[in-house]
């Protein structure tokens, strides 16, 4: 596997080792969930490239960047195993030189949810993706669905410039108890991490009332609230029943919807979703 830190080395190699190209983003701190991404990447593409860049521009002033978990070496170790031809692993002034002032404006799918709790979190996240595409140039570029609301900014991001590059949705990896993989839930203490299924208990109960013929957006909302307050160790932040691709709130389900959520475990904040497609 080949170690990248600047665009002139990506470039130099993607120009010797020709043919389709693959590419799956991190900001490493990796678990089954980013090496399942790889392995897609594997089987659909000769060459496969991964990024590992903790990107500060996406984590707000009280946020974690500081102390976000990084484990450069069992990454690289992982990623050489699962097949991965090319590691791009910047530093921060490669990324943004001196004087950096470019960013993607982005739009309404970004303003709800993570984009109100979280001001800037997605004008850093698309600003810093497009980078890696232009740096990179993959054909194809992987993300998890459990980040359904990154998907959809990336998405729209990808349409509306006219990138050539296809943009895959994976679906979300879990724990067998349904807790969904996140570098973040290495924060958890024990009792939280006992605690920290019911977000998936939440989204699961409202997707049953769904499969039972339920179609009012308010009422999946209640079930999904009611679920998490059953937890006194969980803080809900928000429940919502919103259009997969507008992330706008829906009163009833006549299509597509996703459910997503955010709680708060002690200091840890975690999220989640379930997309329902009839």
């Amino acid at each position: 596997m080949r170690i990248a830190t600047t665009a002139a080395e990506v470039r130099a190699w993607h120009r010797s080792e020709p043919g389709e190209l693959g590419l799956v983003p991190t900001m490493g701190a990796l678990h089954a969930g980013h090496l399942s991404l790889v392995a897609r990447a594997r089987r659909e593409n000769p060459r496969i490239a991964a990024s590992i860049f903790v990107n500060p521009t996406q984590f707000g002033p009280k946020e974690d960047f500081a102390r976000y978990p990084r484990n450069i070496e069992a990454d690289r170790a992982a990623l050489a195993h699962a097949g991965c031809d090319l590691l791009f692993v910047p530093p921060v002034e490669q990324v943004y030189p001196p004087g950096f002032e470019t960013a993607v404006e982005v739009g309404s799918v970004a303003t709800p949810l993570e984009g109100e709790r979280r001001p800037g979190h997605f004008r850093g996240v698309a600003t810093v993706v497009l980078k890696l595409l232009n740096v990179v140039q993959p054909q194809r570029a992987y993300f998890g669905q459990k980040d359904a609301q990154q998907l959809a900014v990336i998405r729209r991001m990808a349409l509306d410039l006219d990138l050539p590059v296809t943009i895959v949705a994976c679906p979300t990896v879990r724990e067998p108890d349904g807790l969904a993989l996140s570098s973040r839930n290495a924060y958890l203490d024990a009792d939280e991490r006992r605690a920290a299924p019911v977000l998936f208990r939440a989204l699961s109960s409202a997707r049953e009332r769904w499969l039972s013929g339920e179609l009012d957006a308010g009422a999946l909302r209640d079930v999904m609230r009611g679920v998490l307050d059953g937890e006194p160790r969980v803080r809900t932040d928000y429940v919502s029943v919103a259009d997969p691709a507008t992330l706008q709130e829906l009163s009833r389900l006549e299509g597509p919807a996703l459910l997503s959520l955010a709680a708060y475990l002690g200091a840890t904040r975690l999220i989640d979703n379930v997309l329902l497609e009839p």
